[in-house]
C-alpha cells in the first residue's frame, strides 16, 4: 500500500468529491471562461513604436519635448527607383512630380519634400526668388534637367536625403502630423500610401517605388502583431491537434486536451483585456505560448490516466490516482513557469512585461482548469484505454537503462559537454538594431535596407540647441557652433547626411552674392542675417517652412543627423561622443542627443542589464520553491543544474552560430526558465514518490522514474517544440529567434533530465530509504 502525504489526502477528498458533480464543475468553469473571454474585444493593437517604451522613459520624454517644439518627424518615405538609373529622365522627373502632388492627399498629410518642389533660390538683381528646382516637368527641356541633375547632386539639402549622389534613387518625404483622437491614423496612412505606390506601379512599370519610414515602422509593428494572432495560432492548433493524435492515440483525449487549451488562451488573454493589456508583437505570442504551455498539464493528467486504467483500476479511481500524482508536480511546474516569465518584469520594455504578464496569468489559469475542468471532461466523456502498442514507452525505459548502466561516462561526458558549449557564451555581443526585429519577408524591411544601402537611413540623431535669446538664431557666433557640430558629424563616418539651419544661411549668402562659391559661408552680421531668413520665409510656399528647423521664438535650431544603419552600440557611442565634443568645445549650446534609433538603443542596454539580476532572482526563487515543496534541501540543490543548464546551453549555441544578443535574447533565460522546470519538477516527484512510499534506493527510483513519467517528458517536449516551432514562422524575429532558442532550450532540458539528472541523483542522493509514516503521521498530527 501506497504511503501518502497529506497533501496526497487531500488531493484524493477533493478529486473524489469533483467527481461526484462534473457537470456542476464543467458549467462552473466554462461560465467563468465566457465572463473573462468577454474582456478579448479590449486588448486592441499598439500601432505607434513608442509602446515600446515607459511614459515616464527620461530619452522619450526628450523626444517628445522636441517634436512638441518643432515638426513631428511621423513621415512616409516614397522610394524611386528607375530601371535605367537616372531619376531625371523624363518619365521617372514625371513620375516624381505626380507622386509629390498626389502625397499632399494622404491622410494627415502637412508637409511634402522632393527634388522637384525642392526650393531653389535664385537672384534677381537686388531680389531673391525661390522656387521649385524643376518649374514644369512637361516643358522641362534636357539642358534644363540637366541643369537641376547638377544642382540636385552638389545641394548639401538633398544629397543622401532625398536623391542618391549618382542620381540613380530619389524619395518623396512626406510628413504627417497626427491626431491623438484616432487610434488608427497609421493603418490609414500606410494603406493610402500602399494604393498611391500601387497605381504608380501600374502605370510606370520600369520604376519600383517602395514604402519605409515612421510610419510604416509603425504600421508594421501592428501588421505583425495581427498576423502571429490570425495566421500562426490556428496553424498551431492544428499542429498541437496532430502532435497529440500521435503521441496520445485517442481523438477523446486530445479533445479534452485542446478544450482546456481553448479556455486557458479565452480566459487568460481576456482577463488581460480587463486589466487593460494592449497588444503587441512581443505580447501577441503569449497567445502561442499559453495554448502551448497548457498542452503539457493535460499530457501529464492523461497519460497517468491512462497507465493507471490499463494497471486495471476502473476510470473514476484512476482520476483520481492521476489527480494524485499530478497535482502538486503540476502545480509546481505551473509556478515555476509564471516565476519566469513574470521575471520579465525586469526589463524595460513594455511589451515584453506584457508578454510575461499575460503568459503568466495564462499559466495559471490552466493550472486551475487542469485540475477542475479536465478531470470532470474526463469523467462524463467516453475515454477508452488507447488500442496499439505504444512506441514512447519501451523508448525511454531502453534510455533509462542506458542512463543507469552508463551514469559514470554519461556524467563526465555531459559535464564536459555542458562546460564546452557553455564556454561559447562570451561571443554573444549585447547588440541590438530595431530594423532587424522584422523578417526580411517583410516590406518594411525590405524596402528600408533597399534605402539604407541606395539613399539614405533611417535611424537619426537630433539635437535642439539653444542660443539663448529670441531670435537668437540669427546670432553669427550661435551659428558659427552650429556650425561646427554639422562639420563634426559629417566627418564621422556613421553619419550620411545632416540637416541644419546653417545651410540655408550659406545658399543664402551665397545666392544674395551672385552665386559665388567662394560666398558659401555663414553671414557675418547679424542684421543681414536675419533679413536673409526672413526673406527666404516670405517666399516659401505653404507646407515648406522651416519649423522643422527653427522654434517659434527663433531662440533654438534643430540638427538632424541621418545615420547609416549601425547597431544600438554604435548609436549609443555616437551619441555620447557628440555630447561630450559639445560639452568640451561649445558648452553654451550643449544638448544632449535624442531620436527614436537612441531611445531603442538605450532600452535595450537597461533590458539586457537587468534582466541579469531578475533572471538571478528567478532562479533562486524557483530553486527554494521546489526546496520548500519536496521538503528535500539536497533535490532542491541538485534541480538547480537541470533548471539553468539548458538555457545556458542554448545561448552557447547561439553564441557560436549568431553572437548577438538582443532585447529578444536577453529575456529568454528568464522565459525558459519556468518552462524547463516541467521535466525536472516531474522526473524528481516521481523519484521523490518512489524513495519515500516504495522505500527504494536512488537507481532503483530512477528507474520507476523513467517508467512512469518520462514517456509524458517526451510527448510533453514534442508538442512544445511543434507548438513553438510553428511561431519560428513569425515575421516578427523577436519571436522567432525566441521561439528557436525555447525549441533548443527543450531539447537540452531533456537531455540533461534524462542522461545527467540522473548521474546525479545516484551519486549525490546516497541517503539509506526510509519509509515516510513518520512525516505523514506528523503532518495529521
Amino acid at each position: 500500500m501506497a504511503i501518502r502525504t497529506l497533501t496526497d489526502r487531500l488531493t484524493v477528498r477533493y478529486a473524489r468529491a469533483l467527481l461526484q458533480r462534473p457537470w456542476t464543475v464543467l458549467t462552473m468553469t466554462l461560465l467563468v471562461a465566457l465572463f473573462a473571454a468577454a474582456g478579448l474585444p479590449k486588448l486592441g493593437f499598439h500601432d505607434d513604436y513608442r509602446a515600446y517604451f515607459d511614459e515616464d522613459n527620461p530619452e522619450l520624454a526628450e523626444l517628445t519635448k522636441l517634436q512638441d517644439t518643432y515638426t513631428r518627424s511621423n513621415n512616409v518615405l516614397i522610394v524611386v527607383a528607375p530601371a535605367e538609373g537616372d531619376v531625371f529622365a523624363t518619365d521617372t522627373l514625371r513620375a516624381i512630380s505626380e507622386i509629390t502632388q498626389r502625397s499632399w492627399e494622404l491622410p494627415f498629410a502637412t508637409r511634402v519634400d522632393s527634388i522637384t518642389n525642392f526650393q531653389h533660390m535664385r537672384v534677381d538683381g537686388d531680389d531673391l526668388n525661390v522656387g521649385d528646382l524643376i518649374g514644369d516637368v512637361e516643358t522641362a527641356t534636357a539642358a534644363e534637367r540637366a541643369a537641376a541633375r547638377d544642382i540636385a547632386v552638389t545641394e548639401i539639402a538633398l544629397v543622401d536625403r532625398v536623391i542618391s549622389p549618382d542620381a540613380s534613387v530619389s524619395a518623396v518625404n512626406v510628413r504627417f502630423t497626427l491626431p491623438e483622437t484616432d487610434p488608427d491614423e497609421n493603418t490609414l496612412i500606410a494603406a493610402a500610401a500602399r494604393e498611391l505606390v500601387a497605381e504608380f506601379s501600374k502605370r510606370y512599370p520600369d520604376i519600383t517605388f517602395r514604402l519605409t519610414g515612421l510610419v510604416m515602422l509603425d504600421n508594421a509593428f501592428l501588421e505583425a502583431s495581427k498576423h502571429d494572432i490570425v495566421q500562426l495560432v490556428p496553424i498551431m492548433v492544428v499542429v498541437i491537434v496532430i502532435v497529440m493524435l500521435i503521441l496520445l492515440r485517442s481523438v477523446q483525449a486530445m479533445l479534452c486536451a485542446m478544450a482546456l487549451v481553448g479556455l486557458s488562451v479565452a480566459t487568460g488573454e481576456g482577463l488581460a483585456g480587463w486589466l487593460g493589456y494592449k497588444l503587441t508583437p512581443p505580447s501577441a505570442g503569449s497567445f502561442s505560448m499559453i495554448m502551448t504551455l497548457a498542452v503539457a498539464d493535460s499530457v501529464h493528467v492523461l497519460s497517468t490516466f491512462f497507465a493507471q486504467r490499463r494497471s486495471g483500476l476502473a476510470k473514476p479511481e484512476a482520476i483520481v490516482e492521476s489527480l494524485r500524482v499530478n497535482v502538486q508536480p503540476v502545480f509546481l511546474t505551473s509556478i515555476t513557469t509564471a516565476i519566469g516569465f513574470l521575471v520579465m518584469n525586469f526589463g524595460d520594455s513594455p511589451p515584453f512585461r506584457d508578454l510575461g504578464n499575460i503568459t503568466a496569468l495564462g499559466v495559471m489559469v490552466a493550472f486551475v482548469f487542469s485540475v477542475t475542468f479536465l478531470p470532470a471532461a474526463m469523467h462524463v466523456l467516453p475515454l477508452p484505454v488507447p488500442e496499439g502498442r505504444d512506441r514512447v514507452s519501451p523508448l525511454t525505459t531502453r534510455i533509462g537503462e542506458f542512463a543507469i548502466a552508463k551514469r559514470r561516462g554519461l556524467l563526465i561526458g555531459m559535464l564536459l559537454g555542458v562546460a564546452v558549449i557553455g564556454s561559447m557564451i562570451p561571443r554573444n555581443v549585447l547588440d541590438d538594431q530595431f530594423i532587424t526585429y522584422f523578417s526580411p519577408r517583410v516590406d518594411f524591411r525590405s524596402a528600408t535596407e533597399f534605402t539604407s544601402e541606395r539613399l539614405t537611413g533611417i535611424y537619426q540623431l537630433h539635437y535642439s540647441l539653444p542660443s539663448g535669446e529670441d531670435n537668437g538664431v540669427a546670432n553669427p557666433e550661435f551659428l558659427q557652433r552650429v556650425d561646427a557640430l554639422a562639420s563634426w558629424l559629417r566627418d564621422r563616418p556613421e553619419v550620411l547626411h545632416v540637416s541644419a539651419i546653417t545651410d540655408v544661411y550659406k545658399r543664402l549668402n551665397r545666392n544674395m552674392h551672385g552665386a559665388d562659391p567662394e560666398e558659401y559661408r555663414l553671414p557675418a552680421d547679424r542684421e543681414l542675417a536675419a533679413q536673409y531668413l526672413l526673406f527666404y520665409e516670405l517666399s516659401l510656399p505653404f507646407g515648406l517652412d522651416l519649423y522643422d528647423r527653427i522654434n517659434q521664438d527663433k531662440s533654438e535650431t534643430q540638427l538632424v543627423a541621418t545615420l547609416n544603419n549601425i547597431s544600438s552600440n554604435e548609436v549609443r557611442a555616437l551619441a555620447a561622443e557628440g555630447n561630450a565634443w559639445l560639452q568640451d568645445n561649445h558648452p553654451d549650446i550643449a544638448a544632449s542627443a535624442v531620436g527614436g534609433s537612441l531611445i531603442f538603443a538605450e532600452v535595450s542596454r537597461r533590458t539586457i542589464n537587468n534582466m541579469l539580476f531578475g533572471t538571478l532572482l528567478g532562479l533562486a526563487l524557483i530553486s527554494v520553491l521546489l526546496i520548500l515543496a519536496l521538503r528535500d534541501l539536497r533535490l532542491g540543490l541538485i534541480s538547480i543544474a537541470p533548471n539553468l543548464l539548458p538555457a545556458g546551453m542554448a545561448l552557447g549555441v547561439w553564441g557560436l552560430f549568431v553572437g548577438e544578443i538582443n532585447m529578444a535574447v536577453s529575456v529568454i533565460v528568464a522565459m525558459t526558465l519556468g518552462i524547463v522546470v516541467d521535466d525536472t519538477v516531474h522526473f524528481l516527484s516521481k523519484y521523490q514518490r518512489a524513495r519515500r512510499e516504495q522505500d527504494l534506493d536512488a537507481i532503483a527510483a530512477v528507474r520507476y522514474a523513467f517508467k512512469n513519467v518520462a514517456a509524458a517528458l517526451v510527448t510533453t517536449s514534442v508538442v512544445l517544440s511543434c507548438g513553438f516551432a510553428v511561431l519560428m514562422l513569425s515575421t516578427f524575429r523577436v519571436n522567432s529567434v525566441t521561439a528557436t532558442l525555447i525549441v533548443v532550450t527543450l531539447f537540452f532540458a531533456l537531455l540533461i533530465d534524462f542522461l545527467l539528472l540522473p548521474a546525479l541523483l545516484i551519486y549525490l542522493d546516497r541517503r539509506v530509504p526510509s519509509p515516510a509514516n513518520a512525516d505523514v503521521s506528523a503532518h495529521a498530527a
